[in-house]
């Protein structure tokens, strides 16, 4: 069982436009779409295609019509009854794959409603093989909640599980400093912004990206799955390090990719496959997010053909 949780859930809009995007101007769509969002519900939504026991917590009001959308698309849930209406997000795709995302804040919520989530993660993640928090904190969440969810989660002893984030900004941080999680997921970009430390010119990427991430890893994380986009994936942990690139892939959405492949990533894991191989799922399924309109969830067959070179890094 793989729980997530997602306390600022989403109904992601995608509109496909004719042409590149152009500010200020009037534009033809060709296709909109509407699909469940939020990083852990996507997370959710691989990882119950792909036939792996899954539960998404999320806060829903019974009045919400974005209950509709989860029951559609099959989104195994736990709803935590609090008030308020799911945030619309908006994606503009073009033909070329360029996405431009404009995402809304979501519901303020309140200490009560914080409480009120944690309560519901720690029922649900008793037993599990991993929790996983992911996406950004609505309005009114301390920067520390994803950190209040550990220390809780933990304290229910040996049947808690182990802990993957995938968050960014002041609530990774505090996740890194006080939360000694099992598994962060950041991009290049987070990644630097979290250590403080920029990436080596000198060095090739994946060479660059560990040296960052080794500034973290193993003293206070136990490990990092570095998406790189379509120059593939970095894991670091405390036995080695391992980098991977994707198939040939044509984007159609880049959004929803990288939860794809932590999804990827925790299906191989629970499968009980090496450290390449886990990479090599990763790398799989957020290709295959990548090549799909709007928010989809890829299922196994949705992977992209091609080999995904996996090799071992060392500094």
């Amino acid at each position: 069982m793989i729980v997530t949780l997602t306390a600022n859930p989403s109904l992601d809009r995608t509109v496909t436009l004719a042409d590149a995007l152009r500010a200020g101007e009037v534009q033809s769509a060709l296709s909109v779409r509407e699909d469940a969002g939020g990083k852990g519900i996507n997370v959710t939504r691989v990882l119950a295609g792909s036939g792996v026991a899954t539960r998404a917590v999320l806060p829903l009001d019974a009045d919400d019509p974005f209950a509709a959308v989860l029951r559609s698309a099959h989104v195994p849930v736990l709803a935590v009854p609090l008030p308020g209406v799911a945030r619309a997000n908006l994606t503009l795709t073009d033909r070329e794959g360029v996405t431009t995302k404009i995402n809304l804040p979501g519901v303020t919520r309140t200490a009560e409603d914080a409480a009120t989530l944690i309560d519901a993660t720690v029922r649900a993640s008793a037993g599990a093989d991993w929790l996983v928090l992911a996406g950004s904190l609505p309005p009114g969440l301390a920067e520390d909640f994803y950190v209040e969810v550990i220390g809780a989660v933990r304290a229910a002893g040996a049947s808690a599980p182990r802990v993957a984030v995938d968050t960014s900004g002041a609530a990774l941080r505090a996740v890194v400093e006080r939360g000694l999680p099992d598994l962060i997921k950041p991009n290049d970009e987070e990644l630097v912004e979290l250590a403080g430390v920029a990436l080596d010119a000198d060095l090739p990427l994946p060479e660059a990206v560990l040296a960052v991430a080794r500034e973290l890893v193993p003293a206070r994380v136990g490990a990092a799955f570095v998406t790189l986009g379509g120059d593939g994936a970095v894991l670091v942990d405390a036995d080695g390090a391992w980098f991977g690139t994707p198939p040939p892939t044509r984007v159609r959405s880049t959004v929803g990719a990288g939860d794809s492949s932590l999804a990827g990533f925790l299906l191989a894991d629970v499968a009980g496959a090496a450290p390449d191989e886990r990479v090599r799922s990763g790398i799989r399924y957020g290709s295959a997010a990548a090549a799909l309109p709007g928010t989809q969830a890829p299922t196994p067959t949705d992977l992209l053909p091609g080999d995904v070179p996996v090799r071992s890094l060392a500094l």
